[in-house]
């Protein structure tokens, strides 16, 4: 009798060896979503120094972050990043929260504030 396939034995090292492929790849992409929102935080940031630069140029002053997010500047928030801004007319900060992020509690960055060390970068504690 000439029978073709597998046997259960060599089934069952396929099914073994796929779970321990899984085992050790599903922990190092677990936390991707949230580097992701991470550094949509980040970029976010970024983009408000250089829209809070244009309006500086614009204005002679900075703005809070609801003049940007007004017309014709029109900032916006990505994805679900809850900010509070302050220091206007002379400085700028905005702070970052989003809910989705559990390994820092927020980010900030600040300009213009007579020599931070952390001005002008994005960070997060």
């Amino acid at each position: 009798m000439d029978r073709k396939g597998f046997t259960l034995i060599e089934l069952l090292i396929v099914v073994v060896i796929i779970g321990i492929l899984a085992a050790i790849a599903i922990p190092k992409f677990g936390n991707t979503k949230e580097k992701a929102l991470l550094a949509g935080m980040k970029s976010d940031l970024r983009n408000f120094t250089a829209m809070q630069e244009a309006y500086f140029a614009d204005n002679s002053g900075y703005a809070s972050l609801t003049s940007l997010m007004a017309t014709p500047y029109s900032f916006k928030l990505s994805g679900s990043n809850v900010g509070t801004s302050g220091g206007e007319p002379t400085s700028f900060a905005l702070t970052l929260t989003n809910l989705g992020v559990t390994s820092v509690t927020n980010c900030h960055i600040t300009g213009n504030s007579n020599g931070a060390s952390d001005e002008g970068l994005p960070t997060c504690s």
